[in-house]
């Protein structure tokens, strides 16, 4: 008797195909593509659509607008308060970057030591983190106060205008931003200490390494994902920065505080030019977007060699 091949086999095949093809859907996708779609909603296509009215001459007022090319990226060329801002964004950047994560730092090895009160003084130094930054602005500015039997000249006897005097209010502003973000950095810095094994230094002590050449030559090489995050996080902050500056001095005296932020929030919603706003917020975010991926490629490159 001869046998042949039954529909069942075949059918067996043929269903398996759709399985297949969903199995390609797997459930992590499943469950992410809600938070997808609302990200693409909320996020990407207002901030696409957004980028075309860098093209146009757009009021913010109405449907009224033509497209003008590159007219407005030629006006910020030409705008010295945008010229004075992105010099004041990037001292800001290098001052915030440098003297934040270097007093982050320095927190972290404090409190990572066996102290009694290392629990209290952590809460203590990451507290201003949670407290909103124009909140910050306003108790800075008190403590800025010109007046000099107040605040910080009542302090120190003295008599400054620090948020008054055009060379001084920029490094005012940092170091206000320095004081809310620096225990922030701390605990990313203390996550990395934790992470070093204990035996490390204990073989560095036997071999007869002094406390800095432990640091040196153990943990400052362990701490390299941490230095990463720091200074990614406080690179785009210090460059996208706005709350603080707005509240204090909002960009005053003359633009000797202006920053890109308070420049394109100035052009759009002061003087109604929306087009040119969004052209100054498109170089921003390509200007930040280069700057990260530089200090990635270079800093997961400094992980790897060490």
């Amino acid at each position: 008797m001869t046998m042949t091949a039954t529909p069942v086999g075949r059918s067996t095949a043929a269903a398996g195909k759709p399985r297949r093809r969903f199995a390609a859907l797997s459930p992590s996708w499943l469950f992410a593509a809600p938070a997808l779609v609302v990200y693409a909603v909320v996020v990407l296509y207002p901030s696409l659509a957004g980028m075309l009215y860098a093209f146009t001459d757009w009021s913010g007022i109405g449907a009224d607008k033509s497209f003008v090319g590159l007219a407005n990226f030629q006006t910020l060329l030409h705008d010295e308060q945008a010229m004075d801002s992105i010099g004041n964004t990037l001292l800001l950047t290098v001052a915030i970057v440098v003297v934040q994560n270097a007093v982050g730092l320095l927190l972290a090895l404090g409190v990572h030591a066996k102290l009694k009160s290392r629990a209290l003084l952590r809460v203590i130094f990451f507290a201003p983190v949670v407290v909103s930054p124009v909140m910050v602005a306003f108790l800075w500015k008190y403590i800025y106060n010109p007046d000099p039997s107040a605040g910080l000249n009542g302090l120190l006897g003295v008599q400054i205008d620090w948020l008054g005097d055009p060379s001084l209010a920029l490094w005012s502003i940092a170091a206000t931003v320095v004081w809310q973000y620096a225990g922030y950095s701390m605990v990313i810095f203390l996550a990395g200490l934790e992470g070093v094994p204990k035996e490390l230094h204990e073989a560095a002590m036997i071999d007869g390494a002094s406390t800095l050449q432990r640091f040196r030559y153990v943990t400052w090489p362990l701490l390299a994902p941490a230095l990463t995050i720091n200074l990614m996080l406080s690179t785009i902050g210090g460059l996208k920065l706005f709350d603080q500056v707005f509240a204090a001095t909002n960009g005053g005296p003359g633009y000797a505080t202006e920053t890109l932020s308070t420049v394109l929030y100035k052009q759009a919603f002061v003087f109604g030019k929306f087009g040119y706003s969004t052209a100054i917020a498109l170089v921003l975010a390509l200007f930040v977007a280069a700057v990260s991926l530089v200090q990635v490629y270079y800093l997961r490159g400094r992980e790897v060699a060490q």
